[in-house]
């Protein structure tokens, strides 16, 4: 396998731990809620996940377990930041720490130990051509991690739904005004945010590497919200956002394996550097930024 088709048939799964977050947080900044307790989401839904595996629950049972101890922890920032009107920032790097925390108690008893990842779904005829063959060969949780992808665009496109979560980012006030329950629909998108948070720490554990390490996660949390400012909160762009830094940290491996003569912590930032200096661009952009930023983004809201 040459090194393009290594990185082409790799992409998609090591790009969907950062996927699924960046997804859920777009949700939830999209409401109007900034969430930066992502990391912590999805390291206190690996371990949920990793140790439901390796006791026998299956992958199916981790994945939701996970979900339900990420939508766990969102509520509890939902509950600081909507009805006791705490500081987003505040609160989300507490509930951060909170559940880095948690993931690292719980999971201490299996330091190490490792389980057996999905299997690969491939699709018939795709899966053989040259080169590209590879991303049509990918597990379930890839496959519907897609789905997902699509889904999201497509609420906010064109539904109802969508548009009512809009218009809370955009103006909670004249929202309420209509008879939008905005507190409601903002936990719900926040407990949502924290689901995917859990599911994408769930596929790093178990899936991507199927093994617990304290800090597996490694600030996968950090590049998801970096994402959805890369994709100007549009679905599309974040999207691609995580395949490219699923791409560049594929590339990372392909440059030790192949030799390339540079230091490796060099090649291990490469994805890191990347992604600032994309984020550079696209800020420096300030009309762009303008016109898809979320207006009340970060703002505590109040009757």
């Amino acid at each position: 396998m040459s090194a393009i088709e290594f990185i082409l048939s790799g992409m998609l799964a090591a790009a969907m731990p950062f996927l699924l977050a960046a997804l859920g947080e777009l949700v939830v900044e999209r409401s109007g809620v900034l969430n930066l307790g992502v990391e912590g989401m999805m390291a206190f839904g690996a371990a949920i996940g990793f140790i439901s595996v390796y006791l026998g629950a299956g992958h199916f049972a981790g994945f939701v377990l996970a979900a339900l101890g990420g939508a766990a922890l969102s509520l509890v920032f939902a509950t600081l930041v909507l009805w006791l009107r705490a500081n987003q920032v505040a609160a989300g790097l507490a509930i951060g720490i909170l559940g880095l925390g948690l993931s690292a108690l719980i999971g201490k008893p299996y330091e190490s130990l490792t389980i057996t990842g999905l299997k690969e779904i491939s699709l018939p005829g795709l899966s053989s051509l040259p080169v590209i063959g590879g991303i049509f060969s990918q597990d379930i949780v890839v496959w519907l991690g897609l789905l997902a992808t699509v889904s999201i665009w497509w609420v906010f496109r064109a539904t109802r739904l969508g548009l009512l979560i809009r218009a809370v980012g955009e103006n909670p006030h004249a929202a309420l005004a209509i008879g939008t329950p905005v507190l409601v629909l903002r936990a719900c998108a926040i407990a949502f945010g924290g689901a995917m948070a859990g599911i994408a720490g769930a596929y790093a554990a178990t899936v991507y590497t199927p093994l617990w390490a304290d800090g597996i996660i490694a600030g996968r949390g950090w590049i998801a919200l970096a994402l959805v400012v890369f994709g100007t909160w549009m679905t599309g762009r974040v999207f691609f956002g995580a395949c490219l830094f699923g791409a560049l940290s594929l590339a990372e491996l392909t440059g030790q394996a192949v030799g390339w003569h540079l230091p490796s912590q060099l090649l291990a930032s490469l994805p890191y550097l990347v992604t600032i200096l994309i984020l550079g661009v696209i800020s420096s952009n300030r009309a762009r930024m303008k016109m898809n930023a979320v207006a009340s983004l970060g703002e505590t809201f109040e009757r």
